[in-house]
């Protein structure tokens, strides 16, 4: 069973086919929208040293490598060098110390994945899982930019897969917003049902062939349809690079609400479930939080964090929280 909210009789699903798709936020974002987030952004870290109670620090922190060191010279050792920097063979070998010199890395790559596929329009409280997911996007390209690196992405639906090579251009920072918008837009309820919808491991298999070490990946989706290649992949990806994920989920998905029939459909066959039945409930519960253990699984398995957001708050403060900028809530969705 899939999320669709286009074909669900519940929150903000009921009232997107009666709006104009442009008119509502919360259903559908707009280019100037994503660019007013640009100030909130530069509150926000992707790198290593992050707070104390940032979801990067911890007992399952990741082995997020930062920015990598390029090789400079070799040369005589000066008072006030750093000992640890001292190649010992040389100095061994000339009878004189010397040193390696490094370099930071100026210019990381970074890839966002960003899901806008059918099962991501779906929300009941505050927005789309599909607007949450482009509000999350569009901060992490300006802050990843403001830091000087590279940002570029993959943005897929159900029929649209769109590519934007990585640069530290603001040109590419244009050309991900607008992807974004109009992979958003796509999403209506009259939308034609696709026999074929792109499968997560889709995009995941076209970055393993783009990154192939040393980028900082980040994966905002609600990892619909994950299965044994998924985790493949992302314990592949998570080897030679940075990985984050961002799982996106919905209040409802922890808090089915009783005695409610809801209408799904796979766009041909639609069938009719009452929660007021516990089984019923007891079903759907376990459904909707499957996939998150599963991911929250990786965290452990691959020292992966994992930043979960919800359509059910702001995005900005989600992530200020995660990160260890914002105040902790007192709980979250699941």
């Amino acid at each position: 069973m899939r999320d669709r909210a286009a074909r669900t009789r519940t929150g903000l699903s009921a009232n997107a086919a009666a709006s104009d798709r442009s008119s509502d936020p919360r259903v559908h974002v707009t280019v100037s929208q994503l660019r007013a987030l640009e100030n909130s952004a530069r509150s926000l870290r992707f790198l290593p040293r992050q707070p104390v109670s940032s979801v990067f620090n911890g007992r399952h922190a990741s082995r997020l490598r930062g920015r990598g060191l390029n090789f400079e010279e070799l040369r005589g050792y000066l008072p006030g060098d750093d000992p640890r920097t001292i190649d010992w063979k040389v100095t061994a070998r000339t009878g004189e110390p010397h040193i390696r010199v490094f370099s930071e890395e100026r210019d990381r790559p970074a890839l966002l994945v960003v899901d806008q596929r059918m099962s991501m329009f779906f929300g009941t409280r505050h927005a789309m899982k599909s607007v949450t997911a482009a509000e999350a996007a569009a901060l992490a390209a300006f802050r990843i930019l403001d830091q000087g690196d590279r940002v570029g992405g993959l943005i897929f639906g159900d029929a649209l897969v769109a590519e934007i090579k990585p640069k530290a251009s603001r040109s590419a920072r244009d050309q991900l917003i607008a992807a974004l918008v109009r992979a958003n837009q796509m999403l209506h309820a009259d939308a034609a049902f696709s026999d074929n919808p792109t499968p997560l491991n889709l995009p995941l298999s076209k970055v393993a062939k783009i990154a192939r070490r040393g980028f900082l990946i980040v994966v905002i989706s609600d990892f619909d349809g994950i299965d044994a290649k998924t985790t493949r992949l992302i314990g592949d990806l998570s080897r030679h690079n940075d990985l984050v994920l961002c799982p996106v989920t919905d209040p409802v998905s922890g808090d089915i609400p009783k005695n409610t029939k809801l209408v799904v459909s796979n766009g041909d066959l639609q069938a009719e479930l009452d929660t007021g039945s516990g089984d019923v409930r007891k079903r759907l519960t376990e459904f909707a939080s499957g996939r998150l253990n599963e991911v929250l699984s990786w965290q452990k398995r691959f020292g992966i964090p994992v930043l979960p957001l919800s359509a059910g708050e702001d995005t900005v403060p989600q992530i200020q929280r995660l990160t260890g900028i914002g105040p902790r809530s007192s709980g979250r969705d699941r």
